[in-house]
């Protein structure tokens, strides 16, 4: 049953209601089925399932036999997810012609100072800054778990654009896997980066300075997950902020410290 739940909720991000879903997950487990018998497998009233099923037809995920009673069958999984994956395309480029067409009344960079959770969008936060780079790049790797592939990836592509990028991290494999990636960055290994008290609730994960306007510090910490880390960051942008300029007079200062 725990398998049910779980495609049903998967389902549901890709769209479908939640009746959608347990009627095609119903569909699922048996060749065909009529209202009543998917009724008792999806434990949605037979009323409901009627107008269900019909619009899982309009979908394209059910298929109807026009028998007395009515008998429905899921289409093929593959065909099921071809579906799926082109509506959910559909929706997002809905989405930004949309968002295209909304005019923004933002005037300037963003002010202030923003946090952002989970590794993941640390990364997308990290990939945009990344991205923006025009003269300057620095970045300290306290934690290897940090410097994923798709930050390599948009380190070498400033790298190709002429940006000047600053490398400094706590061993000399991640040294050999920046350089290796980013062939034109300043790479460093440098003393007090790693992770040296296992008691501590948090412990530095990365910092990025782009073009003495934008900041990134996060800081990672364990999960209740065993064997699972959770990153948190904040990051602020704008070419007047003194978090941005005392940070990157810092560390400036440190890639003296550090030649």
């Amino acid at each position: 049953m725990s398998g049910e739940r779980e495609a049903v909720a998967a389902l549901e991000e890709l769209g479908l209601t939640e009746y959608e879903a347990r009627c095609f997950v119903a569909l699922t487990r048996i060749p065909k089925g009529t209202a009543t018998e998917i009724s008792k497998l999806s434990e949605i009233p037979r009323s409901r399932v009627y107008d269900t099923v019909e619009r899982l037809h309009r979908r394209g995920l059910v298929d109807i036999h026009q028998s007395d009673p009515r008998e429905y069958r899921a289409v093929p999984r593959d065909e099921a997810l071809d579906v799926l994956r082109r509506n959910y395309t559909s929706r997002i480029d809905a989405a930004a012609t949309a968002l295209e067409g909304v005019e923004s009344t933002e005037v300037g960079e963003e002010a202030g100072v923003w946090s952002v959770t989970n590794a993941e969008h640390v990364s997308d936060r990290v990939a945009t800054l990344l991205d923006d780079a025009e003269e300057h790049v620095h970045v300290l790797v306290a934690a290897d778990s940090t410097l994923d592939p798709t930050i390599l990836d948009r380190l070498a592509a400033a790298d190709g654009r002429g940006v000047a990028i600053v490398v400094e991290v706590a061993s000399e494999d991640l040294r050999e896997r920046v350089e290796e990636a980013v062939p034109g960055a300043q790479v460093t290994v440098s003393s007090g980066l790693e992770r040296v008290d296992p008691v501590v609730e948090k412990w530095p994960g990365r910092l990025v300075t782009v073009d003495r306007r934008a900041v990134l510090a996060s800081a990672i910490e364990e999960s209740h997950l065993p064997g699972v880390q959770e990153e948190t960051a904040v990051w602020t942008r704008g070419s007047d902020h003194g978090v941005a300029v005392w940070m990157q007079e810092l560390l400036e200062d440190r890639t003296g410290a550090t030649e």
